[in-house]
C-alpha cells in the first residue's frame, strides 16, 4: 500500500470514527463555542492563569521564586501551548481536505497524489496563526525562555489573550474593528494634523531665545499632548504665533475626542441588540431542559407567557416589535429581538434540540404559517401551536405541519353563545383570564369504580361548590344525547358545557371554573366520598 493510499484510508477511519467527533466537539465547546455551558469555566481559568503568570513573572524581576517559580511558569506555558495546538487544530479538518482531493481525483479518474492536499492544508493552517489572537497566544509563550531576558518584552502579549476569555473586551474590539474606516480617517486627520503643527511650531520656536523646541520630535511631542487636551506644561510656546498654533490645536483636539467618542456610542447602540440577543442564546443553551418558543409577544402572547411563568415552564420570546421585545424585557422574561420566520435565529433559539413547542401568536396570519412552515422543516418532531385570526388560515397552518390551531375570536364568540344569560359565567371567564382573586381553570380526573362514574352531570351540585363546569374531555367516540357542542382535540372530544343528562364513565375529565379553595375542597369531598359536600 502507498503512502497516499494509506493517509486516506486513515482519514476515512477518522471520518467514520464517532469517537474523534465527540473528542472535537467536546475541544470545541470548551475552547470556540460562545454558548456553551462549560466555556464560561474555561475563560475564568484562563483569566486567572494569565493574571497569575504575569504576576509571577514581574514579581521574580526583584526575587528569586526559585524551583517553584520556574515550575509554574513551566506548568503555565504548557496549558498555553496545549491551548495553542488545540486551537490549530480545530481551526479546519485535515482529514476532509485529503478526502476531498482524493474523491475529486478519482471522480476525473487522476492518480491521486499527496501535494495538493498538504499544501492546501499547510495554507489552512497558515491562515490562522498569521490572524491577531493566533500571534498575540504565540508570543505569549516567548516570555518563558530565560537566556534571552530581552524577550520579556513580550510579557504584554499574555494580557493581550485576556482579549480571548473577557468577553466584554472581546466584544469591544469587535466593535472597534467594524467601524475602522472612521477610526482610519480621523487617525488619517490626526496625523495631518499632528505633522503640520509640529512643523509650524519647529518653524517658529525653534531658533527663538529661551524656546524649548531643540528639534522636530519636541515638536511632535507638543503636538501629541496638546491635541489630547493632557497639557502636561513641560513646552509652552514663546512666540504669538506659537500661541496661535496652540489655540488652534486645542480647538482640533475638541473635536477629535468629540468625534472618536460619537463612533464609539455609535457603534456600541447598533451592537448592543445583537449583544443582548447572545447573551439570550447563552442563556438558552446553558438550561439542561427544553424550553417553549413563544412567536409575537401581543396581547395573546402575553397572555400565554404570563401562565408560562406562573407554572415555570421555561419559554423565550421572539418579536420584531421593539416595544414588544422592551415590555417583555421589564417583565424579566428572555427575548429575542427578530423576525420568528427566520430559520437562523430560530435555530439559535434551539428549535432543533433545546425546544419542545413552539407557539406561532403574531397578529399576521401570513407570519403564522410561514413561521410554522419553518419549524417544522427545522424540527420534524416539535409540536407547534400556532393562531389564525380569519377561518379560511385554519386549513393552511395544518397543512403548513401545526399539531394544534387557535382562532381566539372565534373562541370568544363560542363562549359568549354558550353562556349568554349567565352573568356568573361571564365573571368567572373574566376571573379566569385576568386571574383575580386566585380563579382559574383545573381539571378533575373521573376514574373507574369511584363515585363519579356513571353519575350523570346533573346529579353533581357544582353551583353548591361555588364552581362551574366548563366541559367534560372524554375519549368516547360517539356522541351522545343532550350535548351542546364537541370539539375535537389530539386524541380525545372536548363536550362543551354538556347538559344535565351527560352521562360520565371512567376516563373522563372535568373542566371546572372556580376559586382554587373551592376547586381542592370539591376533591376532598369526592375522596372522602360526598358527592355534594
Amino acid at each position: 500500500m502507498t503512502l497516499a493510499r494509506f493517509i486516506v484510508k486513515h482519514c476515512y477511519r477518522i471520518d467514520d470514527s464517532p469517537r474523534y467527533k465527540r473528542v472535537k466537539r467536546f475541544f470545541y465547546d470548551l475552547i470556540e463555542n460562545p454558548r456553551s455551558a462549560i466555556r464560561p469555566y474555561f475563560d475564568v481559568f484562563m483569566i486567572l492563569l494569565v493574571l497569575a503568570s504575569v504576576f509571577m513573572l514581574m514579581y521574580q524581576v526583584k526575587v528569586d521564586m526559585g524551583e517553584f517559580g520556574t515550575t509554574f511558569e513551566l506548568c503555565a506555558v504548557s496549558i498555553f501551548l496545549t491551548e495553542y495546538l488545540l486551537r490549530l487544530w480545530l481551526y479546519n479538518d485535515v482529514h476532509s481536505i485529503f478526502i476531498e482531493h482524493f474523491e475529486r481525483a478519482e471522480f476525473v479518474d487522476k492518480p491521486f497524489k499527496l501535494g495538493p492536499p498538504v499544501k492546501e492544508v499547510i495554507r489552512k493552517k497558515w491562515d490562522y496563526m498569521t490572524t491577531p489572537l493566533a500571534v498575540i497566544d504565540l508570543l505569549a509563550i516567548i516570555p518563558s525562555y530565560r537566556p534571552l531576558r530581552f524577550l520579556r518584552l513580550f510579557l504584554l502579549f499574555r494580557l493581550f489573550k485576556l482579549f480571548r476569555y473577557a468577553r466584554s473586551i472581546n466584544e469591544f474590539a469587535k466593535v472597534l474593528t467594524e467601524k475602522r474606516f472612521e477610526f482610519y480617517t480621523l487617525a488619517i486627520f490626526l496625523a495631518f494634523v499632528v505633522f503640520t503643527s509640529a512643523s509650524a511650531i519647529y518653524f517658529f520656536e525653534a531658533k527663538v531665545e529661551g524656546g524649548q523646541i531643540d528639534n522636530f520630535f519636541d515638536g511632535i511631542y507638543w503636538a501629541l499632548v496638546t491635541i489630547s487636551t493632557v497639557g502636561y506644561g513641560d513646552i509652552t510656546p514663546q512666540t504669538t504665533e506659537g500661541r496661535m498654533i496652540t489655540l488652534v490645536l486645542i480647538i482640533c483636539g475638541i473635536g477629535v475626542i468629540s468625534f472618536t467618542t460619537s463612533v464609539i456610542v455609535t457603534a456600541f447602540s447598533e451592537k448592543m441588540n445583537e449583544m443582548r440577543d447572545n447573551r439570550v442564546f447563552a442563556e438558552l443553551e446553558k438550561r439542561k431542559g427544553q424550553h417553549i418558543i413563544i412567536c409575537g409577544f401581543g396581547r395573546v402572547g402575553q397572555v400565554v407567557a404570563e401562565r408560562l411563568f406562573q407554572d415555570r415552564d421555561p419559554f423565550v420570546v421572539i418579536d420584531s416589535e421593539i416595544e414588544n421585545v422592551n415590555r417583555a424585557k421589564k417583565m424579566g422574561y428572555l427575548v429575542i429581538h427578530g423576525n420568528a420566520d427566520d430559520s437562523e435565529l430560530l435555530e439559535q433559539a434551539g428549535i432543533r434540540d433545546k425546544a419542545k413547542q413552539i407557539i406561532c401568536l403574531t397578529d399576521s396570519d401570513v407570519s403564522n404559517v410561514y413561521i410554522t412552515l419553518t419549524a417544522r422543516y427545522l424540527n420534524p418532531e416539535i409540536e407547534i401551536i400556532s393562531r389564525a385570526n380569519r377561518e379560511h388560515t385554519l386549513k393552511k397552518l395544518y397543512q403548513a405541519g401545526a399539531n394544534q390551531t387557535v382562532a381566539p375570536f372565534e373562541v370568544v364568540g363560542m363562549i359568549a353563545g354558550e353562556y349568554i344569560g349567565q352573568p356568573v359565567a361571564f365573571e368567572a371567564l373574566h376571573g379566569v383570564l385576568s386571574g383575580h382573586e386566585g380563579i382559574g381553570l383545573d381539571t378533575v380526573a373521573v376514574h373507574s369504580d369511584t363515585l363519579l362514574d356513571g353519575t350523570r352531570i346533573g346529579e353533581i351540585d357544582f353551583s353548591a361548590n361555588k364552581l362551574i363546569l366548563f366541559g367534560v374531555i372524554s375519549r368516547r367516540e360517539a356522541l351522545l344525547d343532550g350535548l351542546t357542542s364537541v370539539y375535537e382535540l389530539s386524541d380525545r372530544r372536548l363536550h362543551f358545557n354538556p347538559q344535565a343528562d351527560f352521562l360520565l364513565s371512567g376516563g373522563d375529565v372535568l373542566v371546572l371554573i372556580g376559586h382554587r379553595f373551592s376547586i381542592v375542597h370539591f376533591k376532598d369531598s369526592l375522596e372522602s366520598g360526598v358527592l355534594n359536600g
